[in-house]
Order: structure tokens, then C-alpha cells, then sequence
């Protein structure tokens, strides 16, 4: 009996260890569940709701199905909108990731040249967008720096901006120019953690340094490669103030994106409703790319492996 009530006793004090165990970690992460869900969870779901009504902001919502996610697929203007989403995002990321990887590799050795040419090319990062946006406006535009001293030699303006084979053009290299130092950063970084052992080894083989750039120190940095393909790709699917204050949207809706059509076109023409669905279905858009890439990449280092 003596030994039944021990071992009772016993389990009693693991059950209260176990309780104060789960009470301090509840305690610890609690705050930050209640914060993610006051400030995410209950959105979204509110949005997903206001996505399925037909509101102009101010009335009362009717419930309206997924009417406006069937509108969605036949509005021709986020039709066009989608193309030039499209474009941006694909071509921006290939040519920041690309333009960012080169220009890494080619100052990733230790010195004040190349910490220099680093800070340039980060510093556009730093910049708002929207600053960056009516900068280059200022320059590329009809009376910008560039036609006005175009016109001094008697050339004719050239339609950076006016012009719908160049308008679009003209915004992809603004946001590469803007948006590529970041990626330096990254790959820099990254560049940092392969050993040098390694790529001793692979000098002393004969390896070129193309050769070991491209089959020692890339494959050794893909999960990077990969995140950053990530952040770029669901940031240009975004794009919208640079788009406001280069272009506005034009010319002739050439350079509108799926974001400025939501926001300076559904959301200022109170189709609330209708909006909202709209930036449903971007969210979903980006999450699944996001996976989808991820996804391709983990695949690709399975094989890699041999798993």
C-alpha cells in the first residue's frame, strides 16, 4: 500500500509538472498567436467575406456568391492587367536575381573598391519607391533631362513613358535598377559561407573560375537563390507606387498592374466589393507561386541528392 500511494503521489507531481510546463509555454506563446490573429487571421477572413458581396463601401453588403470571382475572368481589364503583372514579375525577377547574382560574384572578395560598389548598389533599396518612381519620371518623361537635351542636338523626343512599346519597357528597368541591390546583399552574404577549403580544392584540380563559380559556389548557394527568387517574385506581383509615380498606370493602361487596377480603379469606383475579391485572388496567386517555387527548388535538391 505504501508503495501504491508513492508511486500515486509520483504521478500526481509529473501531471502538475506537465500542467506548469504547458501553462509557461502557453503563456509564451500566446501573445504572439493573439497578435497573429487579431492582426492576420481576422482579416483575411473578413476580406474573404467582403469578397463574396456586392458593396459600395458606404450601403449595407449584399451576399452575392462568388459572382465577383466569376467577373474576375471576364473583365477584360484584369485580363490586361494580368499580362502586364506577367510580365513584370517574371522578367524583374530573372533580371534581379540574375543581375544581382553576377554582380555579387564579382565583388565578393574583401575590400573598399568592392564594399563601395556594394553601397551603390543597394543604396536605390533604400529609397522609397514612390521617391524613385518621380525621379525617374523627372528624367525619362516628355520635358525630362534625357529628351530635353535630346532636343538640343535636334532629336526628337524618344516615348520612354508616352509611348506604349517603350512605357512598359521603361518601368521594368526602373524596378530591376531599383530592386536588384537587394539581391546583392543576399547573394553577398550567402557568398561569405562557402568555405574557401573548397574552393582551393577546386582551383587545385584545374577547375576555371567559371567553372567553379558555376559548379562549386551556385549550387552551394541555391537555397538563397531560391529565397530570393521568392521575395522578388511575390514583390513585383505587388508592384503598385512605383507604377503610380512613373506612369500612372499608362499609357493607355500599358503599365497598369493587377495591384493598381484593385486599388486606384476598383476600390475608387466604390466597387468595395469587387475589389476585395480581387485582392483575394492576389493573395492566393502569390502564396501559391511562392510554394510553387519552393516546391521546384526542394525537388531539385532531392535529385541533387539521390533521396
Amino acid at each position: 500500500m505504501v508503495e501504491l500511494a508513492g508511486l500515486n503521489s509520483g504521478l500526481k507531481q509529473q501531471r502538475r509538472a506537465r500542467l506548469r510546463e504547458s501553462a509557461v509555454s502557453l503563456g509564451m506563446i500566446g501573445p504572439a498567436v493573439l497578435l497573429y490573429t487579431v492582426m492576420t487571421v481576422v482579416p483575411v477572413g473578413v476580406a474573404v467575406y467582403l469578397s463574396l458581396t456586392d458593396w459600395d463601401g458606404f450601403s449595407t453588403a449584399a451576399f452575392i456568391g462568388i459572382d465577383n470571382y466569376k467577373h474576375l475572368f471576364d473583365d477584360p481589364s484584369s485580363s490586361d492587367a494580368w499580362y502586364v503583372t506577367g510580365l513584370i514579375a517574371v522578367a524583374g525577377t530573372v533580371l534581379m536575381v540574375g543581375l544581382g547574382l553576377v554582380y555579387a560574384l564579382a565583388l565578393k572578395g574583401r575590400s573598399r573598391a568592392n564594399s563601395f560598389f556594394r553601397a551603390v548598389a543597394y543604396f536605390p533599396h533604400v529609397i522609397s519607391a514612390l521617391i524613385l518612381g518621380y525621379l525617374w519620371a523627372a528624367i525619362l518623361g516628355t520635358n525630362g533631362a534625357i529628351n530635353n537635351t535630346l532636343a538640343k542636338f535636334g532629336i526628337e523626343p524618344i516615348g520612354f513613358l508616352f509611348d506604349e512599346k517603350f512605357a512598359l519597357i521603361s518601368l521594368i528597368a526602373v524596378i530591376v535598377w531599383a530592386g536588384f541591390g537587394f539581391n546583392v546583399v543576399l547573394f553577398v552574404a550567402a557568398l561569405q559561407t562557402v568555405p574557401a577549403e573548397l574552393l582551393e580544392a577546386a582551383a587545385l584540380d584545374g577547375a576555371s573560375r567559371r567553372q567553379i563559380n558555376t559548379r562549386v559556389v551556385i549550387p552551394m548557394i541555391a537555397p538563397v537563390v531560391t529565397v530570393a527568387t521568392v521575395l522578388n517574385l511575390v514583390g513585383l506581383i505587388r508592384a503598385y507606387d512605383i507604377v503610380v509615380s512613373l506612369t500612372g498606370g499608362g499609357p493607355a493602361g500599358s503599365t497598369q498592374t493587377f495591384t493598381y487596377l484593385i486599388l486606384a480603379r476598383s476600390f475608387e469606383g466604390t466597387k468595395v466589393g469587387y475589389a476585395t475579391a480581387q485582392a483575394v485572388f492576389l493573395m492566393v496567386v502569390s502564396a501559391a507561386l511562392a510554394l510553387l517555387v519552393t516546391a521546384l527548388r526542394n525537388r531539385q535538391d532531392q535529385a541533387a541528392t539521390g533521396q
